[in-house]
């Protein structure tokens, strides 16, 4: 991998995943969420699509970018090379258990069981590769859950998220993009880069497991701890917050206006700021704990006073206040935010920027996210082409680099 250069040319260190190879079988959203964030650290990136139409998500539109391609695939598929095969074949499943040999990180999401009918399960590519870090993401574990479907919206579902997000009790609402797909793909990047960095030590691969469940329960943080620890379920509260009040959305003059404060002094801030100081005095409200337990007559109180001016003009008024608030954004007015705050939030290439930030190995966009197949030709004649044996047993690779079976020879 050439080493990421500055504005002015002049080159600086490499990146920080730079010469790791990922043999990426993932596909829809957690798996290539994952790999995408190790690509824009470097990561050489072989995303490998089955070839009658590759990752699900080429389909999944509209909306479409301008070239025709479903954004929804565009989003998560940046700095990858596509490979197809069609792993019933014997030659393209030969050819994929070299792409594993040679791996550093392996990455699938099908269901349990479906890899190793392709003599890829993680036992034969720690066999054939015992450097490989192999990931395995999916719904419910690989126990008893095995064969659940793991779609997000049944993981919200079943997994609590929608029993506590909604306008009212009984009225569930699923969040309004797949995150439990999107948090599950930072944890497996997470213990990738564990595992890469226990490797750096020992010399040897391991597996990594994930699944949707386990991660949203882990997500669900506070409300997950007040079931295991104090035994509250806690219901649907609609936008408010079970532990801090004020904090909900409110109605102000044009739109909705989120008023978001965390502590005492902030509420004493917001009064001053309506010109209601003797709000902050009222025994109701002295405290948070006060303030939640009279939510309702709080909620009125200021109610009235935020309706009198914009949402606009309530930011631009309690912000320097220390007052945190804002309007409720569509996304046009969030990348907008973003762009007056100088947070840069789109690439070159018109996608979302990694929001990650490096001081001297910051994220690159080197690829755009691929056509089907685009890259098979040079990576079929590479997989192809005679080999060394990796992991010499006479070496230990873990202190002689020389051996890395990626050094040097990727395509």
């Amino acid at each position: 991998m050439e080493p990421t250069e500055s504005i002015a040319g002049a080159a600086v260190a490499c990146a920080p995943l730079a010469g790791v190879l990922v043999a990426d079988f993932g596909r829809v959203l957690a798996a290539p969420y994952a790999t995408m964030l190790l690509a824009d650290l470097g990561a050489d990136v072989v995303k490998v699509e089955r070839p009658d139409g590759g990752d699900d998500t080429r389909a999944w539109g509209p909306p479409y970018a301008p070239d025709g391609q479903a954004t929804y695939y565009l989003s998560v598929n940046r700095n990858k090379r596509s490979l197809t095969l069609d792993l019933r074949e014997e030659d393209d499943r030969r050819r994929a258990i070299e792409l594993v040999r040679r791996a550093d990180v392996v990455v699938e999401n099908f269901r349990p069981g479906t890899m190793a009918k392709h003599g890829l399960a993680y036992e034969d590519v720690a066999a054939a590769n015992p450097r490989a870090v192999y990931c395995s993401i999916t719904g419910f574990g690989t126990g008893e859950g095995a064969a659940l479907p793991g779609y997000d919206l049944l993981i919200q579902a079943v997994g609590g998220l929608m029993s506590v997000t909604g306008p009212g009790p009984g009225q569930p609402v699923k969040a309004g993009v797949a995150l439990v797909d999107v948090l599950t793909g930072l944890h497996a990047a997470f213990g990738i880069m564990a595992a890469l960095r226990e490797r750096d030590t020992t010399g040897r691969g391991q597996l990594v497991e994930v699944n949707l469940l386990s991660t949203l329960l882990s997500s669900l943080v506070n409300q997950s701890a007040g079931y295991t620890l104090a035994g509250a379920v806690p219901g649907i509260l609609g936008n408010r917050h079970p532990s801090i009040a004020p904090y909900e959305v409110f109605r102000a003059a044009d739109r909705p206006l989120v008023v978001a404060v965390g502590n005492d002094r902030q509420f004493g801030a917001l009064c001053r700021g309506l010109d209601a100081p003797d709000l902050a005095d009222d025994p109701r409200f002295t405290t948070n704990a006060d303030r939640v337990a009279h939510v309702e007559d709080l909620a009125v109180e200021l109610g009235g006073r935020l309706r009198e001016r914009t949402a606009a003009a309530w930011f631009e008024h309690l912000t320097p206040l220390g007052v945190p608030c804002g309007p409720v954004n569509d996304l046009a007015g969030a990348f907008g935010l973003a762009e007056r705050l100088g947070l840069s939030p789109r690439t070159d290439q018109g996608l979302v920027a990694n929001p990650i930030g490096l001081s001297r190995t910051p994220p690159a966009y080197r690829l755009a996210p691929p056509r089907l197949g685009e890259h098979t030709d040079e990576l079929l004649a590479w997989l192809d082409a005679p080999h060394r044996p990796a992991n010499n047993p006479a070496n230990n690779p873990a202190n002689n680099p020389a051996d890395h079976p990626t050094n040097g020879d990727l395509p």
